[in-house]
């Protein structure tokens, strides 16, 4: 079946967020939450040391609307669901539907690190991931260095498939080297039995 004429639902729940796709007319919020951490945010984030403005936001989060839309991407924002408050985002990247294999990419807002939200958004990203888009695979990928981002990745059930040696560049153009996790279907499946 061709991608954009998949039929899945655009946001979901956890306990305490709203995951849902961007849309047109967020980018003044999108701009204030990554001013807001930006210093965080360059740590890891190449896209953090772009030229920013709540019109180069509101253009991001159209196209990622688009691409959401048209199934090339799978942005998601976080919104905390007791103040509607931007907490972060994350997605579902790199795919490829013939498996299907997906990628979750995380960031936070500063104000909300160390609350337990992305663990949690993880989690609730990868159960939309299995549910709703039969995922056979769902990986997270990060520099080696970003201790709390690979602590989510252990947090949230995935398991350390090993590490990438000096594949890739680091935002300050060190080389680096990358942590792959992942969890498949079966664990997925098994885990989910669990919880029921």
């Amino acid at each position: 079946m061709n991608p954009i004429l998949k039929n899945f639902p655009d946001q979901f729940e956890t306990e305490r967020l709203l995951i849902r796709a961007p849309r047109p007319g967020e980018g003044q919020m999108v701009y204030e939450a990554v001013m807001e951490s930006l210093e965080q945010l360059k740590l890891w984030m190449p896209w953090a040391h772009q030229e920013m403005s709540p019109e180069i936001q509101e253009g991001i989060s159209r196209r990622m609307h688009a691409n959401f839309l048209a199934r090339q991407d799978l942005p998601l924002r976080l919104f905390k669901k007791e103040t509607g408050e931007l907490v972060g985002g994350s997605g579902l990247h790199r795919f490829d539907w013939d498996v299907p294999r997906f990628e979750i990419g995380y960031w936070v807002r500063t104000k909300f690190a160390g609350q337990g939200y992305i663990t949690e958004a993880v989690i609730g990203i990868a159960n939309f991931a299995f549910e709703k888009l039969y995922a056979e695979r769902v990986e997270i990928r990060m520099d080696t260095n970003n201790t709390r981002s690979w602590r989510v990745a252990e947090r949230a059930g995935f398991t350390l498939e090993g590490i990438l040696r000096n594949d890739d560049r680091a935002v300050n153009g060190t080389l680096r080297s990358t942590r792959v996790y992942s969890m498949i279907r079966a664990e997925w499946l098994e885990r989910h039995e669990i919880r029921d």
